[in-house]
């Protein structure tokens, strides 16, 4: 599992204007393989990068992941077109942070884009650790049990899973990966506020995550 130090920043207790419910079970598990097609080819491949909504004219930052790097989104739909933008601008956010740490960019354009505040300087951390200590990832993350709540206009709280059981920490340098037996740890809960900024992008401003959270383990 990706097991980089979490910064303080991001590590901050949830507060009340921050959801904070259960992700359950999850469902069914998506099926993954420890050997991601494509693992050994080491090049860039654009993001599966959500599908823009047809009033969305914003100009977004391109996001490339590495071939040997995967995030499975489940059950990241919604009717509600707000709602709907705000996952979808989430998933971006995750996209763009791993494509910082694979790509040894600690000055991605798409971090401030798709983070803001306290969650921008966690962000930031959390890039700079894996940079500092010459390390990527590699594997599938699968993100599952999205649950959305209204705060006010123009913010929301969301909470969602993840399932590293299959991400990794690898060394730049030597190209190892650090595989770990799967346990509770293996799976994060996360809780963040979002605000919708003047272009209409969602941006993450509050971020706390909580490894081997009950609410996400099996």
């Amino acid at each position: 599992m990706k097991r980089r130090p979490l910064p303080v920043a991001i590590a901050f207790a949830a507060t009340a204007t921050l959801l904070l419910a259960a992700c359950g079970d999850g469902g069914e598990k998506a099926e993954s393989k420890d050997k991601i097609a494509g693992a050994d080819t080491g090049k860039a491949t654009k993001s599966a990068a959500p599908s823009a909504s047809a009033g969305d004219t914003v100009k977004r930052p391109d996001v490339s992941l590495p071939s040997d790097v995967k995030n499975v989104y489940e059950g990241w739909h919604s009717n509600d077109t707000s709602d709907a933008a705000a996952l979808e601008d989430t998933k971006r956010r995750i996209d763009a942070t791993d494509a910082a740490i694979t790509g040894d960019n600690v000055n991605s354009k798409a971090i401030p884009f798709y983070y803001t505040g306290d969650a921008l300087l966690g962000a930031a951390d959390w890039i700079k650790g894996y940079t500092d200590d010459d390390y990527t990832i590699t594997g599938a993350t699968r993100y599952y049990n999205p649950q959305l709540t209204k705060l006010d206009k123009g913010s929301v709280a969301l909470t969602y899973c993840a399932d590293e059981s299959k991400a990794y920490d690898k060394d730049r340098r030597t190209g190892k990966v650090d595989k770990t037996a799967v346990t509770n740890k293996s799976y994060v809960f996360y809780n963040t506020r979002m605000d919708q900024n003047s272009q209409g992008v969602w941006q993450t401003s509050k971020l706390a995550s909580e490894r081997g959270s009950e609410k996400c383990t099996p």
